[in-house]
């Protein structure tokens, strides 16, 4: 019998026979002033104040970027089918790379063969609690966007996009291959779609009625066309022009003659679209731009493996690997209070990367493909906390950097 498959039925028995899995929401104190002060665990002693948004301030900062913190003081989600099979493309990943590669974030090093053995470990526990897995893995909290652990998590989807394979009608924005033969500095997203510059070189895969969604299309890294006749392709990520990205709802703040509902993608849509006359006056603002490709398959990260919405994540490669299995403590909001109200533990997979997700405080969080998807990766936008699981070691595994 495999090792991991005996461990976990002689805990299963042992530690709870045939308790069924519960999901539970960490519930905070019911709000009363913008900001609250609690303990938010019992194994903390630290009375940390919780904005709104659900970041925390007090306490010390951390001093490396990952710290480890005991496992056993967690409530451990129920794994699921669904997150086996995050587990699944997460180790093909990493063994599509050959050889494994070792990275040094901070003063921990983190190895392939390492990040293969957690997965293993938890798919060991598939359609259990992993009650008593702290024996056999770690976890390394990262220290976010402030050094407290508050990590920033979004949300991103695949969109359904509307075209036609030639321009015609209101079918008139093009959407573009990457240019192979191009020399020098590759042009400005204002070069590109106010000048022209990439038009008559081939490289138009279709053409959109609305150059805001094809806009969207490239902030989410790819998405699906649909033609007149209501098929579907895929038109997959295929590099960017290597121009900085600056976020458009950054700028829309800063003016005063800008003004929509909300800057949620759903609301900056609509705005632009009845006021088009600003719509290259925002878009234009961000210089990157993202080129595609045909794929006859479905949403891939930077990973090359299939995205699994509501597991899948995109990270900054700098501090979290591909490959990695994660543990978030994900805000819970409640709209009619307009606050983070508590938080649920979940397990995410690193399978991709985005050109705004920098620095160890980014996360975005894979919501699907559709307008319903869209919905829901609108609503993410909180901070909470991250931990890194990799296997325990004879040796520590924190090095000193100096």
């Amino acid at each position: 019998m495999n090792k991991y498959k005996a461990l976990v039925i002689s805990l299963f028995i042992a530690h709870f026979g045939c308790e069924q899995p519960t999901a539970g929401t960490k519930a905070l104190p019911p709000p009363g002033e913008p900001e609250l002060f609690f303990p938010e665990e019992e194994a903390e002693t630290i009375d940390y104040i919780f904005s709104r948004d659900g970041r925390r301030t007090g306490g010390p900062r951390m001093q490396e970027v990952y710290e480890p913190v005991p496992l056993d003081t967690f409530d451990l989600p129920y794994i699921d089918g669904k997150f086996i099979e995050a587990l699944e493309h997460n180790l093909s990943m990493l063994e599509m790379q050959g050889r494994p590669k070792n990275q040094q974030v901070g003063s921990l090093r983190i190895g392939a063969a390492e990040l293969k053995e957690t997965i293993r470990m938890l798919r060991a526990w598939q359609h259990t609690k992993p009650m008593g897995i702290s024996t056999y893995l770690d976890a390394y909290q990262i220290w976010g966007k402030d050094r407290r652990g508050n990590v920033h998590f979004t949300g991103y989807f695949t969109p359904v996009l509307e075209v036609s394979k030639k321009p015609k009608g209101r079918f008139v924005h093009p959407i573009y291959s990457r240019p192979l033969d191009w020399e020098g500095e590759l042009p400005t997203r204002a070069q590109i779609e106010g000048e022209s510059a990439l038009a008559g070189r081939g490289l138009e895969l279709a053409y959109a009625a609305n150059k805001v969604e094809v806009y969207y299309m490239q902030v989410q890294g790819s998405g699906f066309v649909e033609y007149p006749d209501g098929s579907r392709e895929l038109f997959a990520y295929n590099g960017t022009n290597r121009q900085p990205y600056r976020s458009i709802e950054k700028f829309i703040m800063s003016r005063d003659d800008i003004a929509p509902r909300s800057l949620s993608i759903r609301g900056i849509r609509k705005y632009l679209e009845e006021n088009t006359h600003l719509a290259d006056t925002v878009l234009f603002y961000n210089p990157s731009y993202t080129f595609f490709s045909r794929k006859r398959s479905v949403p891939k990260g930077a990973g090359n493996v299939p995205l699994i919405e509501d597991f899948s994540i995109a990270v900054d490669q700098r501090y979290i690997p591909l490959g990695s299995c994660l543990l978030a403590s994900f805000p819970v909001f409640d709209y009619k209070k307009q606050r983070v109200v508590g938080y649920d533990y979940r397990y995410f997979v690193a399978h991709d990367v985005g050109g705004a997700i920098k620095g160890p405080g980014r996360i975005d969080v894979y919501s699907g493909i559709g307008n319903k998807a869209a919905r829901k990766a609108g609503r993410i936008n909180n901070y909470g906390r991250l931990w890194l699981l990799l296997p325990k070691q004879p040796k520590a595994r924190l090095v000193s950097v100096e």
